[in-house]
């Protein structure tokens, strides 16, 4: 019993017992990332953990190769990706969300006759998290899982419209993009036009013949989260001008409304 107790009762003499250096290098390594929006060169992580790049050096490597840590632009400046997050919640908010509005996306396929998606950002994109199509013999519609481009499309300038403007290069910066000014100098003015509208109608820079009617769902501190897109596509029948897709843009817009998690003023 004394010598359990004593084995018991220091529990950083028994830390130290059950050290693994490779695995407290690593854990290191995310750690000192975690705090860094804008990610951090090789010799910056090396001086913040107070060793040589030797140590360090193949410990960084196998992060990267296994998911967890990125090169930014395919440079010499790391950053985490978002599978720490994935790993340690499995996905129960994007979950949650796809479960909350996927029903509505169903009835606004039924009801305006035209597809919507539900993206999200992650890694430096917009990723389709959920779909819904009309009821016809023919679609279009985006596949659940594809990647599309923030700066031009549809989904991903909504996304970056509906961010903290004092603070969208930051947000770029923990979304793995590092020239986050450069790349946003060609679209300020449009994503500010968005911003002020309050959602985004634009021709498809994707397809011919697509208006790209987009909408955010805002978090709890009024950023998107995640944006609702309607790939419009007129139809014979339809009402003149564009009164069939106003109505489009209206239930759509309820529907993002709905799925806000804005705190209350």
């Amino acid at each position: 019993m004394a010598q359990r107790r004593q084995a018991e009762g220091d529990p950083a003499e028994t830390a130290d017992r059950y050290r693994a250096p490779a695995l407290d290098r690593g854990l290191d390594i995310l750690e000192v990332l975690a705090s860094e929006v804008r990610g951090l060169t090789r010799a910056e992580i090396c001086e913040a953990m107070g060793v040589s790049a030797s140590q360090m050096y193949r410990m960084l490597e196998r992060l990267i190769a296994r998911g967890y840590v990125t090169r930014l632009d395919g440079g010499d400046r790391y950053a985490l990706t978002m599978k720490l997050f994935l790993v340690a919640t499995g996905h129960p908010p994007q979950r949650r969300l796809v479960a909350q509005a996927q029903p509505g996306m169903d009835a606004f396929a039924l009801e305006q006759r035209q597809s919507v998606h539900l993206a999200i950002p992650e890694r430096g994109s917009a990723v389709i998290l959920a779909q819904a199509s009309a009821i016809s013999h023919w679609e279009f519609c985006a596949r659940v899982g594809a990647r599309m481009d923030l700066f031009n499309t549809g989904s991903g300038q909504t996304l970056l419209a509906f961010q903290d403007p004092a603070r969208l290069e930051e947000t770029l910066g923990t979304w793995g993009i590092a020239n986050g000014a450069e790349r946003l100098a060609p679209v300020r003015d449009a994503l500010e036009a968005v911003r002020a509208k309050g959602y985004r109608v634009g021709a498809s820079g994707q397809v011919v013949g697509i208006t790209d009617l987009s909408v955010p769902i805002a978090g709890p501190n009024g950023d998107a989260v995640a944006v609702l897109t309607c790939a419009y596509l007129g139809r014979p029948g339809d009402a003149p001008g564009d009164a069939q897709r106003e109505a489009a843009l209206h239930s759509l817009i309820r529907l993002a409304e709905s799925l806000s998690l804005r705190n209350p003023a």
